[in-house]
């Protein structure tokens, strides 16, 4: 079994595109629970609405790249307006019924046949990175064993990741963010102090749709596709797990955690499958290793949450709400 390329491959997953990615996206909701106590099962239907958004406005009207980023920022907005204008004056349990279902919903328009024209039904879109990578800086050779294609969406997601910290940071240490922290412990105390909950959660909503909506793109881009099947109801599972591990109402923890996922996952994968290909495992093939993996993950989690919920980052304070 190769140990030196296992590691390396983990050590890879640290600085990718579907890494920073999920970060984006975990910062969202790290906006919306770890902040506001707004309980949002549906951050995947956030990222397809800013993937789709971005691909159809790119291949069907042929919007250059920043005009498709704004349409996709925007759709992704109003999709949060239609989810909380309805549920945010109700309790959050109806909220997390709402957003997990909407997010499906979108999945499952994406894949309708009427709309194979526009959305690509089941297969997705592809073919919509030109206009991105035509903003290349980078000339053609190698970057830190990348190549300038690579090394690009990389250093666009991490700057990314990097500007949008640093916004929420400033957003709550701001007295707006003072406020919706107060929401989150008792809104109605906020409440009796003349503070308007219901607009302070609504704003709190759109701007975690907007950073999954910057996810969902920084998702596809180095695919070159966007296909449904990639942002079922396990992906914001998945990215709820990135935001525990990391720390609740942290901004460094959810990248943290969404590093320590994706290696965690490279790493159990990579020592199965060595284990399968060196014989030293038969009662194994790599199909189930591939689920094994994030048994192995979910383990980890549990064990997490005995002996240290609150996350990397986080502190038991950030717990009393939950």
């Amino acid at each position: 079994m190769d140990f030196g390329f296992i590691f390396s491959s983990a050590a890879g997953e640290l600085f990718s595109p579907t890494t920073a990615a999920y970060a984006l996206a975990a910062l969202g909701l790290a906006v919306h629970f770890g902040y506001s106590g707004l309980l949002n099962f549906g951050q995947a239907g956030f990222m397809a609405v800013g993937a789709y958004g971005f691909a159809i406005s790119t291949l069907t009207f042929g919007v250059p790249f920043f005009l498709g980023l704004l349409i996709a920022v925007i759709c992704s907005a109003i999709f949060a307006l239609l989810l909380g204008i309805p549920t945010l004056r109700l309790r959050a349990d109806y909220l997390a019924i709402v957003t997990i279902a909407a997010a499906e919903i979108v999945r499952y328009i994406v894949t309708t046949n009427q709309l194979t024209s526009v959305t690509g039904s089941a297969n997705g879109l592809a073919a919509f990175e030109g206009g991105f990578y035509a903003m290349n800086p980078f000339p053609e050779g190698s970057y830190f064993g990348m190549n300038n294609r690579d090394f690009f969406i990389r250093a666009v997601g991490w700057g990314l990741v990097i500007v949008c910290c640093t916004l929420v940071w400033l957003l709550m240490r701001s007295p707006w963010g003072r406020v919706l922290k107060g929401i989150r412990e008792d809104e109605n105390a906020v409440r009796s102090l003349g503070k308007n909950v219901y607009a302070y959660k609504m704003q709190a909503l759109v701007i975690g749709g907007v950073l999954g909506a910057l996810a969902g793109m920084i998702f596809t881009l180095p695919r070159g596709a966007v296909q449904p099947a990639n942002y079922g109801t396990e992906l914001t599972f998945f990215l709820y797990t990135c935001l525990l591990l990391g720390g609740l109402g942290t901004v460094l923890g959810p990248v943290v955690g969404a590093m320590i996922f994706w290696v965690v996952l490279s790493l159990t994968q990579g020592i199965l499958y060595g284990l399968i290909e060196s014989g030293a495992v038969t009662w194994l093939n790599t199909v189930q290793a591939g689920q094994l993996r994030y048994i192995l993950v979910g383990v980890a989690l549990m064990l997490l949450m005995i002996f240290r919920p609150q996350g990397v980052f986080g502190n038991k304070k950030e717990l009393a709400f939950a």
